[in-house]
């Protein structure tokens, strides 16, 4: 059984008991969190793909941990003009598990 879910203007594809890494989401780590934006799932009932979304869809995962990726240098510059800039960036994600995966 699998699902593809869309969060964070991204799509992935999850399974039960999989570790996902995605945009920040709000939430406590140990929390519960329900994701409801799912267009494909393939179970016991065959393939379900929705129209964007699977009607009454739903993936629920627990929070493992919340953090900010390394830094990333961003660097600007425009050459013969002495412009120059440098400057740092770290992205917050949220690290879920995968607990079931559900459809009416």
């Amino acid at each position: 059984m699998y699902a593809i879910v869309e969060t964070g203007g991204k799509q992935y594809r999850v399974q039960p008991g999989e570790i996902l890494k995605v945009e920040k989401l709000a939430g406590d780590v140990g929390g519960a969190v329900e994701l409801t934006q799912v267009r494909l799932i393939q179970g016991d009932k065959g393939l379900v793909i929705g129209k964007p979304w699977v009607e009454r869809g739903r993936v629920t995962a627990e929070i493992i941990a919340q953090g900010r990726t390394r830094s990333m240098m961003v660097f600007k510059k425009k050459r013969r003009k002495n412009y120059r800039r440098t400057k740092g960036h770290r992205q917050c994600f949220t690290e879920v598990r995968i607990t079931g995966i559900e459809t009416a």
